[in-house]
């Protein structure tokens, strides 16, 4: 890894594309290779982060790159070693741009809110199933039945009923004390859904 002196022995600036005086930084061969290595590991993750703004993402790519260059010793390892220092990097600065874009006032759009696209996280519907499927298992198994067929099939009363052999009766008293049954349950995992 080739590291240059931002300033001649002398004192005199080398050129106007190096840090503060006295600082190194890398050559532009090894900064070259660290983006080939790495540029695009780290592109597809900060556009997850971005929800796909990928103008945003060459941005934080960029400064991660720049951050890389101005800091030599973070990379001493070795090339192929720096990835979790970038990845660390770009995190960081993907938060900040974030708490600068919070920060602003919200511009007015042309569009009416209805029109704008659902962003969705998948990981995060993950998490949230996985515990809709632990609390649910703490039900007793006629109550979670029918909030099953209800809630999560999509099913009519009367088609629960059918499903499971009962009366349209019984799957109307089993929902209403399942839910009762649920709401606690929920709240002392910290979920706030609302049943």
């Amino acid at each position: 890894m080739a590291v240059e002196a931002a300033a001649s022995p002398e004192g005199a600036p080398q050129g106007t594309d190096q840090p503060a005086r006295g600082r190194a930084t890398l050559d532009q061969d090894t900064l070259a290779e660290l983006y080939r290595l790495h540029g695009p590991y780290l592109m597809r993750a900060l556009l997850r982060v971005t929800s796909g703004d990928r103008g945003k993402a060459e941005d934080i790519l960029q400064e991660t790159l720049l951050r890389a260059w101005q800091n030599p010793a973070a990379i001493e390892r070795g090339l192929e070693q720096s990835r979790p220092w970038l990845f660390t990097v770009a995190r960081r600065i993907a938060i900040d741009h974030y708490r600068m874009a919070s920060a602003r006032v919200q511009e007015v759009a042309d569009e009416a809110p209805d029109e704008r696209p659902a962003t969705h996280d998948a990981y995060d519907q993950a998490l949230a199933a996985r515990d809709l499927e632990i609390a649910l298992a703490e039900l007793q198994p006629h109550h979670r039945e029918v909030l099953v067929e209800l809630h999560l099939r999509g099913r009519s009363m009367v088609e629960a009923a059918q499903v499971l052999g009962v009366a349209v009766g019984t799957v109307k008293s089993r929902s209403f004390y399942a839910v009762r049954a649920l709401r606690p349950i929920l709240e002392a995992r910290g979920i706030g859904v609302a049943v």
